[in-house]
């Protein structure tokens, strides 16, 4: 049995207050994770105090857009329990998600690994959490670190809008793996 793909955002737009930034990308990833078999999860998100679950970020997100069929397609991910949040993590990543695979234009040659030989760990059974950084900058430096392997998906460094970026590195890796 293949392993699970979780799409991981990990907030680096402002720690502090729920912005239009955070709102877009739940909105984007949802329909990508519905399509591509992926579970999402969030990281630091600076959620307001009155959504505190899963279900309440998305019934709320849900009359805010039109995106996958008006959030409906978030939704739908929340109630099988695919969707998640955490905070920051301070001594690595929930294991449940799998191994970290640092989705980056510029990969550590020593942890460099093709859509390839990802695609046939998940074959294997492996699961991973593909990690996308939001925000100018990406990914924190001390991120990087974490992550077994980097993933470029373009294999040339070519630089990608982030939302570009959550569909196809999930579209490509499932159309490997199937």
């Amino acid at each position: 049995m293949p392993g699970r793909m979780t799409i991981g955002l990990y907030n680096t737009y402002d720690p502090k207050k729920f912005r239009e930034a955070h709102r877009r990308v739940l909105a984007r990833s949802g329909p990508v994770a519905l399509t591509f078999d992926c579970n999402l999860v969030t990281f630091g998100f600076p959620y307001e105090l009155e959504m505190r679950t899963p279900q309440e970020i998305v019934d709320w997100l849900s009359t805010t857009t039109s995106i996958g069929d008006g959030g409906q397609y978030l939704i739908d991910l929340a109630k099988a329990g695919r969707f998640s949040i955490f905070d920051k993590p301070n001594k690595g990543f929930p294991p449940q998600f799998g191994e970290v695979i640092v989705t980056t234009r510029k990969p550590d040659p020593s942890k460099s690994i093709t859509p390839k030989e990802l695609a046939s760990m998940v074959k294997r059974g492996q699961s991973i959490l593909l990690l996308f950084g939001l925000g100018p900058h990406g990914l924190p430096k001390d991120i990087f670190k974490v992550g077994k392997y980097h993933l470029d998906i373009s294999g040339k460094g070519y630089s990608m809008e982030t939302a570009t970026a959550i569909g196809a590195v999930p579209a490509v890796l499932r159309t490997l793996v199937d």
